[in-house]
């Protein structure tokens, strides 16, 4: 084994407690990195990768980064999923011989980050911890930034598990291996790097010490697990208080709407679906909130929907108010709007990394609290008198803080200039010191100046050589001589230092020094003063957030004529006049078309809607579950009038994708989802499913969309929304009495189609895949063939069927032009030979046989195209593909 430098030693030995963290080692006015850390450092960083001697034979790898600078350093290693261990300096070196010691003072993990911008304002920064025992599994969510802490437990199942994280969307996994596993394989290649740390260490006596024993005997075992291994490795990381830790908030998994992964993603909650941005998702409209706490609860509301009429309709209730008071309303926002982030803020004073300008916005918050309770009591709605009945509005600390802190203070709290004059005695007489100080220098130099003749001598200061006295070379030989020291020679100028000035320098020096111990000590104990009351802080900040939400609501259903749901225990759910909220938003040159729906349980629970793509069934679909889950969160919804039961979940399966990584197709992804529909869905449950059967045969698609039809209108019996472009399914309409056939209208004029985005009873006769494949931009040339080619299959499956009909008895049977296309369509599946068809022809019609065989394949091939999901390239091979066998014929 090498042998190294005695620092290099004491590197190694730090780094064994970091394996998997970059260590941070201070050396100086710098943090370096060594061996591994530098090379991977170098290339992450973009910084120069240099070496040094460290008592092997070989230089050392290395790289550093500026102390002053280190936090821009630290967060683009966090952005990219990595841990940075940061290790100081524990002793002073001026006051150490030979080495000094360091230790790891913190871990920054991307889940234990406190500031900068990887704490997105407007969303919180989770990390989670995930346990297993005895049938059951356990998650506790924290955000170390705002000191919210969740822990929810259910019977083990892998699904659960991926709801849960699905709300959370953590930036850091802890616990069981097994179950980290199973969530990194689970993880889509595009969502944000998560770091993941199997994790079995627990530490019981600090959940105890931080909650109490009160909390700690009401959790369940496998909570108290999951709960401890969490705390233990806050405390192993951040190795400090976690004050801002002050609540375990627990919760059930059925108080809320359980929304899958799927669910979220296709109803674009929070984020759209192609450019994974805000805008343009259901949290983007309704987010009019004033502050970054108020904006968190909102996507917290959105993420879980209530399943409690009551809460529900206290939201309603708060939202009703303030839709109808305009005056209220603006006047709670104006408020609102000068408060700062009170949950962070309080979170960087328990960490103890508050400087004087939180604590300075932090008064100005406090002193908006009065206003807002008045605004809240005097206002109509129940629900925000009921805040404000034990809104402590924290006026005491907003005056302490005001008479410490000056109003325009530094970033830096150790470097002086935060106190105010008057607040501390001993500090205002250095401070009185100091200025006398400063103000005998000024007047040494007009005397100087006056005694030596030289207009240019001035006195300056710097903290390598102190005071000083100035002269150019031009004019040293008017000193007088024996009194000026010289000090330092410059180009021009020459620096001198005299007793006298030497004397009040050093009075000068130690009052300054003094004063900035002295402000840094009065800040500390201020600062810890205000830890002492965290939680009251975090109970006020809890109730500005949900002021803002409400307030937020009711401005965004007051401009887009939202009205107010009504909420019931039953099964009926009934929305006239029906709109998307995002589509409806973001129209400019078009009014948007409302669309009613009824689902009830003496009429009809499914919907079977048909009709052409382009026409409107997704975004009808969709915006029905959006006026569900608007109403279940408490917002006004998009109807001239809706009647919403509790729906306890939602299922979609909306558009294609395939699984490439997973190694599934289109087909297989729905299949997949379907089966999670069929097993976890409940008659309270709404499904929403678009373009059922797809992926597969013509035949097979129709089958098993007719089976899931059934199977959700006989098994589930919940309400349920179907689209398919299998018109053939209409007949379902006979045979199941709880479903109707429903299509999109179209207006046909010439060869040109209107799509009307209205939704009609009745059944469509036909999908105008072609007409949307010339919409999509495809040749003329592939659209004229396909053209043709459908004319003759119709014709053929026609012929067909009417000869069949002729021949079945002698006798011929008469049917109207329905029954011959559903006799046409039945007829198409056929059980296919293991044998060409070639092979076993008799010689007379072995030519003719093969002409129909390959005439067979090009039906199919056309009949199966996805002439909608096929890109230009696809749809040139796909043409290439026909010719070539047009050919062989």
């Amino acid at each position: 084994m090498a042998k190294y430098t005695p620092m290099i030693e004491q590197y190694l030995k730090v780094k064994e407690e970091a394996q998997d963290a970059f260590l941070f080692f201070r050396l100086g006015d710098f943090y370096e990195m060594f061996f591994e850390d530098a090379i991977l450092a170098a290339k992450e960083l973009e910084i120069t990768l240099t070496g040094r001697d460290g008592g092997a034979e070989e230089r050392i790898p290395m790289c550093g980064v500026p102390y002053h600078s280190a936090d821009n350093y630290i967060q683009r290693l966090i952005e990219k999923g990595y841990k940075v261990a940061i290790c100081e300096q524990i002793d002073d070196p001026a006051t150490v011989k030979g080495m000094v010691r360091r230790e790891i003072v913190r871990v920054v993990t991307p889940g234990t980050v406190m500031e900068g911008k990887t704490l997105g304002d407007k969303q919180n920064n989770y990390m989670v911890s995930v346990t297993e025992s005895e049938g059951m599994m356990a998650l506790a969510a924290c955000d170390l930034s705002t000191g919210e802490l969740y822990v929810t437990s259910a019977p083990s199942s892998n699904r659960w598990l991926q709801d849960e994280l699905g709300i959370y969307n953590p930036s850091e996994i802890i616990g069981d291996t097994h179950l980290l596993t199973y969530i990194k394989e689970q993880s889509s290649a595009a969502s944000r790097p998560v770091v993941y740390t199997p994790w079995d260490k627990n530490r019981e006596d600090l959940v105890q010490k931080q909650f109490g024993d009160a909390v700690w005997a009401r959790l369940v075992d496998e909570r108290k697990e999951c709960v401890s291994r969490l705390i233990a490795y806050l405390n192993e990381t951040q190795k400090r208080s976690l004050g801002q830790l002050t609540h375990i908030k627990t919760y059930e998994p059925e108080q809320y709407m359980i929304l899958d992964p799927f669910t979220r993603r296709n109803l674009e909650l929070v984020e759209t679906v192609r450019e994974r941005s805000k805008k343009g998702s259901l949290l983007w409209l309704l987010d009019r909130t004033e502050t970054s706490m108020g904006a968190r609860l909102l996507r917290r509301w959105i993420d879980k929907p209530l399943l409690q009429r009551s809460l529900i309709e206290e939201r309603l209730e708060a939202v009703d108010k303030l839709y109808q008071n305009f005056i209220v309303r603006e006047d709670i926002r104006a408020q609102l709007k000068e408060i700062y982030d009170l949950e962070r803020l309080v979170g960087r004073i328990a960490f103890g990394n508050a400087n004087a300008r939180d604590l300075t916005a932090l008064k100005v918050s406090l002193m908006k609290m009065p206003m807002l309770k008045q605004l809240c009591q005097a206002s109509p709605s129940a629900t925000l008198q009921k805040i404000a009945k034990d809104f402590d509005e924290c006026a005491d600390l907003a005056e302490l803080i005001d008479a410490a802190i000056v109003e325009d203070a530094p970033i830096s709290v150790r470097d002086g200039g935060i106190i105010k004059a008057g607040y501390h005695a001993r500090l205002d007489e250095l401070r009185e010191a100091s200025i006398n100080g400063k103000r005998w220098i000024a007047e040494l130099e007009a005397r100087e100046r006056e005694a030596t003749g030289i207009k240019s001598l001035k006195i300056g200061y710097n903290k390598v050589f102190g005071y000083y006295i100035e002269v150019t070379k031009s004019n040293i030989g008017s000193l007088p001589e024996g009194r000026y020291e010289r000090k330092q020679t410059l180009a021009n100028a020459e620096r001198y230092i005299t007793p006298e000035l030497k004397e009040k320098e050093s009075l000068i020096l130690e009052a300054e020094e003094k004063m900035v111990d002295i402000e840094y000590s009065l800040f500390v104990e201020l600062r810890g003063e205000l830890n002492k009351q965290i939680e009251r802080l975090q109970k006020l900040a809890e109730k500005v957030a949900e002021v803002d939400v409400y307030q937020s609501l009711a401005v965004v259903s007051s401009e887009h004529s939202f009205v107010k749901p009504e909420l019931t225990d039953g099964y009926d759910l009934v929305i006239e006049n029906g709109r998307h909220p995002v589509v409806e938003a973001v129209m400019k040159d078009s009014s948007f078309v409302s669309n009613g729906t009824s689902l009830t349980k003496d009429d009809a629970n499914i919907l079977l809607i048909t009709g052409p793509n382009m026409a409107g069934k997704s975004t009808y679909m969709r915006q029905v579950a959006l006026i569900v889950l608007m109403a279940q969160i408490g917002c006004f919804v998009p109807a001239s009038k809706a009647t919403i039961p509790m729906i306890d979940r939602i299922f979609t399966r909306i558009g294609a994708a395939d699984d490439l990584i997973g190694g599934q197709s289109t087909f297989m992804v729905e299949m997949a989802d379907i089966q999670v529909m069929t097993e976890k869905a409940t008659s309270r449950s709404l499904i929403i499913i678009d373009e059922l059967g797809r992926g597969t045969s013509t035949s097979e698609g129709m089958a098993i969309a007719q089976a899931v039809i059934e199977f959700v209108h006989d098994t589930i019996g919940c309400k349920a929304l179907v689209s398919t472009h299998f018109h053939e399914l209409a007949h379902l309409q006979d045979s199941l009495p709880k479903l109707r056939n429903y299509s999109m209208a179209v207006q046909e004029s010439g060869d040109k189609v209107l799509f009307l985005r209205k939704l009609i009873e009745g059944a469509a006769s036909t999908s105008y895949g072609i007409y949307c494949a010339r919409l999509a931009g495809l040749p003329e040339e592939i659209i004229d063939r396909a053209y043709g080619l459908l004319q003759s299959l119709e014709q053929g499956s026609l012929e067909a069927v009417s000869a069949t009909a002729e021949q079945n008895m002698g006798q011929p049977k008469s049917m109207n032009t329905e029954e011959v296309k559903e006799e046409a369509a039945a007829k198409q599946v056929v059980q296919m030979s293991i044998f060409d068809e070639e092979e076993i022809a008799t010689p007379d019609h072995k030519i003719e046989t093969a002409l129909d065989h390959a005439s067979h394949q090009i039906v199919e091939l056309v009949k199966n195209a996805d002439i909608m999901n096929m890109s230009p390239l696809q749809a040139m091979q796909f043409l290439n593909e026909l010719k070539m066998k047009a050919i062989k014929l």
